[in-house]
């Protein structure tokens, strides 16, 4: 097991440059196997997602070459056998495997996957898609048997815009014949970044961005290049670092367009910060105001930047409150908060943060990734000494984390430990 520990109370003064997205990387990858040839994806993450995915192209048989920050797949000649449970679990992006054998096979085996446990993920909108464009879906004890005679473009409205719904029809949709239609798709940057990369390949993909896309299927995808964009999530978390112990911090390799709705809600605080093209400036906030947040999907406020706001939102004077639109469930950093020194209710799908309050170092536990990030911030912030368990969580979505906030002044370090039983 590891776990991290933090002296806290050390101001953060230089440059963290910004890895690539996540949320990217994770579909991206599995996307190259509804290529016919050779592909190369750049700028990837040094993160344990990106592994476990790795060891799921190992399993299938793909070909792979991994130098520092980039990686180069040939797919062409994979084995399409059953995707057992114990490597599909270990992330819930294992699911855009199931999403692009179908659409290159026209038949999978694979068992539910797995993730952070933030509340119900439901994959009933991805099953909505592949059910409009022919597909027959067989779920037995967790695995799902997915199989089409011929898969037709077909119309698919999503009850919700489900970054993970969208993204999974458009992997089955592009092999498909015909056209299809994505209406309330999310609108995310990540889904931008993976229909550039298949329409690369030679996809007919339109309207990427927006609340409607529209895909014309094709017969083979050939060679392509991409490069993962930064991440928008690791950006905002650095930001909101910098609200907390900066000193002139700088944030490097940005696009401040997809964290806008952050930077609007920390200058509504009261923050003072440079934006520039590609980089953030940011020092720490001295006697900023309450601020209301809601989370939405893009261009709204993330679900995955509350848990880190919420770290923040204690050292603001008066009452915050932070509304969870997305995820049930994803306020299990509150107790530990409370615990180091915050004055948080949860109320329903709402907390109410009262600060400014004075927060000492702890014992806490990583419940999730995000999570994870917020007890992060709480340590940096906290005086003494935090101790955070169960950081697996926080490897598998932040590149060398400790390394980065260590070269800014950070007292952080990464260790080993036995749990007891």
């Amino acid at each position: 097991m590891k776990r991290i520990k933090i002296e806290g109370g050390h101001k953060l003064s230089g440059t963290i440059n910004i890895s690539g997205a996540k949320n990217s990387a994770v579909a991206l990858i599995p996307a190259a196997i509804l290529c016919d040839e050779e592909v190369v994806i750049d700028n990837i993450p040094n993160i344990s997602d990106v592994d476990a995915l790795q060891e799921i192209l190992e399993y299938l048989e793909a070909d792979i070459k991994r130098e520092e920050s980039r990686i180069t797949i040939d797919a062409s000649h994979i084995v399409n056998k059953e995707i057992p449970e114990s490597i599909a679990k270990k992330l819930r992006a294992s699911y855009y495997f199931m999403s692009s054998i179908l659409g290159k096979y026209k038949y999978v085996e694979m068992y539910f996957p797995g993730g952070c446990a933030i509340g119900a993920r439901p994959i009933d909108q991805t099953l909505k898609g592949y059910r409009a464009l022919g597909a027959k879906v067989i779920e037995e004890n967790n695995k799902f048997t997915i199989s089409a005679d011929e898969l037709v473009g077909g119309h698919v409205y999503l009850d919700m815009p489900s970054v993970g719904a969208t993204i999974n029809t458009i992997l089955v949709a592009v092999r498909a014949k015909g056209e299809t239609v994505i209406e309330n798709a999310a609108r995310e940057p990540e889904i931008v970044n993976i229909a550039t990369f298949l329409n690369s390949m030679g996809a007919k993909i339109t309207g990427a961005g927006t609340s409607t896309i529209y895909i014309e299927g094709v017969e083979y995808l050939g060679k392509a290049f991409t490069e993962v964009i930064p991440d928008r999530i690791e950006t905002g978390t650095y930001i909101i670092v910098g609200a907390l112990m900066g000193d002139n911090l700088t944030i490097n390799n940005v696009i401040p367009e997809h964290v806008d709705s952050l930077i609007q809600k920390l200058k509504e605080a009261g923050c003072d910060m440079k934006v520039d093209e590609s980089s953030v400036t940011i020092s720490q906030i001295n006697g900023g105001r309450a601020i209301n947040v809601k989370t939405l999907g893009y261009p709204g406020f993330p679900t995955d930047l509350q848990q880190p706001l919420s770290t923040l939102l204690t050292q603001l004077e008066g009452e915050s409150v932070l509304e969870e639109t997305i995820y049930e469930n994803r306020f299990k950093n509150v107790p530990y908060l409370n615990d180091m020194g915050a004055n948080i209710t949860i109320d329903d799908k709402k907390i109410h943060v009262i600060g400014p309050t004075k927060l000492t170092g702890k014992v806490v536990n990583a419940t999730d990734l995000r999570a994870g990030a917020c007890l992060v911030l709480a340590g940096l912030k906290a005086e003494g000494e935090t101790i955070i368990e169960n950081v697996e969580h926080v490897l598998r979505g932040y590149e060398n984390i400790i390394g980065k906030l260590s070269a800014v002044g950070a007292k952080i370090e990464l260790e080993e430990y036995n749990e007891v039983a």
